[in-house]
């Protein structure tokens, strides 16, 4: 194969030459850096490995967990599992040697993943989930998962979720008129039906999958298009201003040089949504006065802290630090010396354990 050929059968002088242009029109100081990253995100997330291994769970008993790689990440998943089991239920693969773990070791369920499971997915996009779990299911033709083991298709389907989850932004409610920790969690969980329902109605079932931590995962092409249906859902309770709205923008994503690529995630760039610092505080004052937003989760780039510290000091809503801050007690010191957020994220657990959860404070 020519050199020409190789560049035609991979459009690499068009994604090139879309590269030069953005970093143009972003008038980077560092353009190679730019086209770099640029290159590295307009490449859509695909399976690279799936890795699985035996470890124990929270009573001692052996379980898995998968390691899931796309080309952007690691993302990963054990299974949990339950006392009882009922007849009609997928059935669990585990090794039957009452010799090792009672008979309770998966290690022939962890060689289905990473010989058979992991083939079948690798090169597929971790947000098509439907098809991911299709692609298991068809793989085991058993009606209980007895061949594959419902322990490694579950392991192997939560890590692609949280894979999808990661390439989707994130919008969450805040029961904040709740007086009681009941009814905080009563408002949510009937919010998140009636989200459930307003998605079904404007995109269709599909767009009611879930991502990492249950979290509904439409279709949506702009922020804005996002925070009507969660407002819509808000409405439709009836709490109406006792809910309010976080946003978790995660901006590091899509900063390219100094500029913030609002297209990023669009399969149709039109090279001309990049915004700069101070359009994107423009950007969240508009979105603040817009829509019932109490609290926002990096606005801007973990280097930004002229713009996050200019946001922050508007009043506006709880500017939250995570990839701002990084869990580096030297970045939170100088935070709060720049007074760049007024909230922190932390991180309770550690990403091996099944506890694993994020705090705000």
């Amino acid at each position: 194969m020519s050199v020409q050929e190789y560049l035609d059968k991979h459009m690499l002088s068009r994604k090139i030459e879309d590269a030069v242009n953005a970093a143009v029109r972003a008038k980077t100081p560092d353009p190679v850096l730019f086209i770099s990253s640029h290159m590295k995100k307009a490449v859509p997330s695909v399976i690279t490995k799936v890795k699985a291994r035996q470890i124990l769970d929270s009573r001692g008993i052996p379980t898995v967990e998968v390691d899931l790689f796309t080309n952007k990440g690691m993302f990963r998943a054990s299974v949990p599992s339950g006392d009882s089991t009922g007849m009609y239920e997928a059935v669990e693969l585990r090794d039957g040697d009452k010799g090792t773990y009672l008979g309770n070791a998966v290690t022939k369920a962890v060689k289905n993943i990473n010989e058979k499971i992991s083939e079948a997915l690798v090169g597929m996009d971790p947000t098509v989930q439907l098809q991911i779990d299709q692609a298991m299911i068809d793989l085991d033709k058993t009606e209980k998962k007895s061949e594959l083991g419902a322990n490694a298709i579950l392991a192997v389907s939560i890590a692609a979720c949280k894979a999808g989850a990661a390439e989707k932004e994130d919008i969450t409610i805040l029961p904040t008129g709740a007086s009681r920790f009941d009814e905080a969690l009563q408002m949510g969980s009937e919010t998140y039906h009636h989200l459930k329902a307003v998605i079904a109605e404007k995109y269709g079932t599909n767009g009611c999958n879930v991502g990492e931590d249950g979290g509904f995962t439409p279709n949506i092409s702009s922020v804005r298009e996002g925070l009507d249906i969660v407002k819509e859902a808000i409405g439709r309770t009836g709490y109406n201003d006792r809910i309010k709205i976080g946003m978790d923008v995660a901006a590091t994503d899509f900063c390219i040089g100094t500029k913030y690529d609002l297209e990023f995630k669009s399969p149709n760039k039109s090279g001309q949504n990049f915004k700069s610092g101070e359009d994107m505080i423009q950007m969240y004052k508009e979105l603040c006065s817009e829509y019932p937003i109490a609290s926002i989760e990096d606005p801007f780039d973990k280097e930004d802290w002229e713009h996050s510290k200019r946001f922050c000091s508007l009043g506006l809503c709880q500017v939250v630090g995570d990839d701002l801050l990084m869990s580096n007690p030297k970045r939170m010191e100088r935070a709060m010396h720049d007074s760049a957020c007024n909230c922190l994220l932390l991180k309770v657990g550690s990403d091996k354990s099944d506890w694993n959860s994020d705090r705000s404070y």
